[in-house]
């Protein structure tokens, strides 16, 4: 059973991690061309990024999105 305290944590963790479409985020793993940089290239229920090393794009739910995101470097 998820507690009242546990949410309120999740919800301070996403807050922190603010992102917005066209910016430059680190994900916690990097792509298999070892490029860590990927740019927002389209934002809904899903998250479409496209690596900035070898340009494959990837679409993941915004919730594994945000779980796998280490850090919003800025807008490009």
């Amino acid at each position: 059973m998820i507690q009242a305290d546990e949410l309120e944590e999740d919800e301070t963790v996403a807050a922190e991690k603010e992102f917005a479409l066209g910016d430059v985020v680190e994900m916690k793993k990097p792509h298999p061309c070892g490029e860590n940089r990927w740019k927002i290239i389209r934002m809904g229920m899903d998250v479409r990024i496209k690596c900035l090393g070898c340009q494959h794009s990837v679409m993941l739910p915004r919730r594994d999105f945000s779980k796998k995101l280490k850090k919003v470097l800025g807008s490009e």
